[in-house]
């Protein structure tokens, strides 16, 4: 499948998804929302694919939204028909994703690009990386998740200053604040997502999602309904051939092969 705007390659169980707008610092428009969508079908569709990766093309992540697209001077301009078209259905379904998605912040993450980064199930950046709440800059909110996953990452006094203040996070300062899992020196970036890529690939991956699940649940329901959730996951991880696959080499003291079922 050929695309304008992003890049897919499926190898090995990773489906890599790219931002593929250089010029643009891999701002969003319309089509690229369009073809992201297709792209993660076809992913999905194939039952080979075991991990999500998201990262983008040239110097940036992701520049968030492409203001060229949008006619600020015009007498009526609804963003919010935007936010709900394509930004609202893109952070739903990448957060609910029946893979784990690793996020590879190869630069610069920017309004909507903070919100895809931290999305994320793991996010691990370049050193050189920043994070930009753009948003304050133009007279806008944050949109793409970032104001619900914020505060729950590194606070409200932090989530505040980094968005009314508008000034760039250094990838470094982001994994101290728990943001992202891991700040990379450069010259290993490619290396440590290609490790964490067959780490996460080659894994038990329904766990790996039940885990995942619970964890994002933890958020916003009370702990009984948590202990519940718990209680469920792990009957359903309890039946899979993982477990029993990682049981047996336990025992055998052997690595496991997990297939992903």
């Amino acid at each position: 499948m050929d695309f304008e705007t992003i890049k897919l390659d499926c190898d090995g169980g990773v489906a890599r998804l790219t931002f593929n707008r250089p010029e643009r610092r891999n701002a969003f428009i319309v089509r690229m929302h369009e073809e992201i969508h297709l792209a993660l079908d076809a992913a999905l569709a194939d039952p080979a694919t075991r991990l999500l990766t998201i990262t983008g093309a040239g110097s940036a992540f992701c520049a968030g939204q492409d203001l060229a697209e949008r006619d600020a001077g015009a007498a009526e301009i609804d963003l919010g028909a935007n936010i709900e078209q394509y930004y609202n259905p893109l952070i739903t379904r990448l957060v609910s994703l029946p893979v784990p998605y690793l996020c590879a912040m190869n630069g610069v993450a920017a309004g909507a690009g903070v919100g895809i980064a931290l999305a994320a199930d793991l996010c691990i950046a370049r050193r050189s990386a920043r994070f930009v709440q753009a948003f304050s800059t133009i007279g806008l909110v944050p949109d793409a998740g970032s104001s619900w996953h914020l505060p729950r990452s590194v606070g409200m006094a932090r989530a505040m200053g980094f968005t009314l203040l508008g000034e760039p996070l250094s990838a470094d300062l982001a994994a101290d604040w728990g943001m992202i899992w891991r700040a990379v020196d450069d010259d290993q970036f490619d290396t440590e997502v290609h490790r964490i890529e067959q780490q996460l690939a080659t894994g038990p991956t329904r766990g790996l999602v039940l885990a995942k699940q619970a964890l994002r649940a933890a958020t916003s329901q009370p702990l009984a309904s948590q202990l519940e959730m718990e209680r469920d996951g792990q009957r359903a991880a309890g039946r899979t051939q993982d477990y029993r696959e990682g049981v047996t080499a336990f025992k055998e003291k052997r690595q496991a092969g997990f297939i992903g079922r």
